[in-house]
């Protein structure tokens, strides 16, 4: 059966997946919510019933008559600075936009958080909420007023971890970028050892795996961290030191403590969320899935399929 997605964020990069996603896979009816249609690159006239709607989800109550006859809501949108205004975006209105949909009609609501606001066992990181970035806090502060909203049951809460993903169509993450700066410097880091460890993602698999809940939903609140199997830093340049063909000789330990020695020798200014990551390092998490959890063929699972999809 056909449904009204609504969708807002969809000119960023993981919305520019999860729009060609839907409209390439299915038939659903797509609602989009972008404040500058000139960004999003998908062409939406290659089928019908893709429906773009130029706004701001700070004016989300001009959209209430629409929102109260969507079967899903999809909200992919956030604002990643600014203390007062992540705040208004990323937590009042987010919240508005979820309790003007009709619990009666609306099937399911997959709100996107962030990894960074969980510890190791998938629990609030208190460290998050309170020095975290203003992104991080206001993710932090909506996800834990999430329970008071009447629509909670129909809530499926995704975690991105390390999102990668974008082209020449498709605006790249902030990691993805980089990613040019992070082969440079391989050359240096594969003489390293360092303790640490993350998950990572490539957008065209969290859409995969919103389009498969979009079609699965439930009556009972989900949760889910979205990553590859975890990955020690070590690993990870071991990874691509063999795709590019980088011999590893040997390597020396870099330790946490010639670390702090630096920063403190040099007085290197660090915010107090960049100091606990440094502390912190092993951002990994349990039960973490992708599409292969459901069945489906991921398209990035490897940092080799990364590597090679930006062709360095």
């Amino acid at each position: 059966m056909n449904k009204r997605i609504f969708l807002t964020g969809a000119s960023g990069c993981i919305g520019h997946y999860l729009t060609e996603v839907f409209m390439q896979e299915t038939n659903h009816e797509l609602f989009l919510l972008v404040r500058n249609p000139d960004k999003l690159k998908v062409d939406c006239k290659a089928r019908t019933g893709v429906n773009i709607f130029q706004g701001d989800l700070a004016e989300i109550e001009n959209f209430s008559d629409l929102l109260k006859t969507i079967d899903v809501a999809i909200l992919a949108a956030t604002i990643w600075g600014g203390e007062e205004e992540s705040f208004e975006i990323n937590v009042v209105k987010n919240l508005q936009l979820m309790n003007l949909l009709n619990p009666e009609k609306c099937e399911q609501v997959i709100y996107f958080s962030t990894a960074s606001i969980l510890d190791n066992n998938n629990k609030l990181l208190k460290e998050a909420g309170k020095i975290g970035t203003d992104y991080i806090k206001s993710k932090y502060e909506c996800y834990s007023q999430l329970p008071q909203q009447k629509i909670y049951q129909k809530i499926t809460t995704v975690f991105p971890t390390l999102v990668l993903g974008g082209d020449g169509n498709k605006p790249y993450s902030h990691l993805s970028a980089g990613m040019a700066d992070v082969v440079k410097w391989i050359k240096l880091a594969r003489w390293f050892q360092a303790d640490g460890s993350f998950h990572f993602i490539h957008a065209r698999d969290i859409a995969q795996v919103v389009r498969y809940l979009a079609d699965n939903p439930t009556n009972t609140h989900r949760e889910l961290v979205l990553g590859n199997k975890g990955l020690t830093v070590n690993q990870a340049v071991e990874e691509i030191c063999d795709y590019l063909g980088k011999k590893i000789y040997f390597r020396l330990p870099l330790s946490i403590w010639l670390a702090n020695f630096f920063i403190k020798v040099f007085q290197v200014q660090m915010a107090a969320w960049d100091r606990f990551c440094l502390d912190y390092r092993h951002f990994t998490y349990e039960n973490v899935v992708n599409p292969a959890t459901f069945g489906l063929t991921a398209y990035a699972p490897t940092l080799g399929d990364i590597l090679q999809e930006r062709m360095i």
